[in-house]
């Protein structure tokens, strides 16, 4: 009877060689490196002036569902075309390894050109697979981050978006106070310029008619009256603009959202994969199975064949 040793001494032997040689392929896979930040949900006032937000994504393409609050609109701006294209065409410069032993070397390129891809669209959808946003519904908290073959472009890369992001919430996300500012700066504007017009036409009135009250000419009285309640009237337009264009100012700086950023992006020290020696384990088990089976094939078939006559 063949003892246990000699049953698995060749396929053992057979699954150290393919180990070591796989090992030494496993060395020449580069290191990625994740990197990542985390983003507080916020305040409600801000919050609560959502259209502005979505009527903002929206222009942009973005698809934005109105929710329980603006950052619940984190997710799909992060993950939408227009910040994929504004990531691809950054340009970062940044330290990589071209291969594990290999001395660093500093790189100053785009994402397009990071990714080597023919277009757009396949950078695109690239940059979609190493990059990831996920808000946790309980706490609501937003976490995003990317990974890739150099720490130094991880943390480069996240710190943009979240730069874009409060770009995009800032400029792009403006509230009702923001249209109401600009509608009555404009507004305040134009009705300057009619009260300057309506008092150069009392003036020029009063120059002929000092005393127009008492004048007795009905026509004189009333030319005079009707001169100075129009520029009172444009008097009190002017005022009532201002007081209104002051507000509105300040509800736009109140109600512009600003991110809570809690955890800043960290600039990875230890690599996120591959997990060389989880691979050099499974090939190790599957070479070995599958040598041990081959080396002992006569004696799998024959007792399946017995099996099928008991059948």
């Amino acid at each position: 009877m063949v003892s246990f040793i000699q049953l698995v001494k060749r396929p053992l032997q057979v699954a150290v060689a393919i180990t070591i040689a796989s090992s030494l392929v496993t060395l020449a896979m580069p290191n990625y490196y994740k990197s990542s930040a985390r983003v507080l949900p916020m305040d409600t006032k801000a919050s609560g002036n959502l259209g502005g937000l979505a009527a903002a994504a929206a222009a942009f393409g973005v698809g934005v569902q109105s929710g329980e609050g603006g950052e619940s609109n984190y997710v799909d701006i992060l993950n939408s075309r227009w910040m994929q294209e504004k990531l691809l065409t950054t340009t970062f410069t940044y330290k990589v390894k071209p291969w594990r032993f290999s001395s660093e070397r500093t790189v100053t390129e785009s994402l397009f050109t990071y990714f080597d891809k023919k277009n757009m669209d396949l950078a695109a959808k690239e940059l979609d697979q190493v990059t990831f946003a996920t808000r946790d519904l309980k706490s609501k908290v937003l976490t995003f981050g990317v990974e890739t073959r150099s720490a130094d472009l991880s943390q480069q890369v996240v710190q943009r978006m979240a730069s874009y992001l409060e770009g995009f919430v800032q400029e792009k996300g403006r509230t009702k106070g923001g249209f109401k500012a600009t509608f009555t700066e404009a507004r305040l504007k134009e009705c300057r310029q009619e009260m300057a017009y309506a008092e150069l036409a009392f003036q020029r009135f009063l120059e002929g008619n000092r005393n127009y009250q008492v004048s007795s000419d009905p026509a004189v009285r009333l030319g005079g009256m009707r001169l100075e309640a129009e520029y009172k009237l444009r008097q009190q337009l002017v005022a009532t603009l201002a007081l209104n264009h002051e507000q509105a100012l300040l509800e736009e700086k109140n109600d512009i959202p600003v991110l809570n950023i809690l955890d800043h992006p960290n600039l990875p020290a230890d690599k996120s994969r591959p997990s060389r020696s989880t691979y050099v384990l499974i090939v190790f088990f599957l070479v070995f199975a599958a040598a041990l089976g081959w080396q002992n094939r006569k004696a799998i078939e024959a007792r399946l064949t017995s099996s099928d006559l008991l059948a």
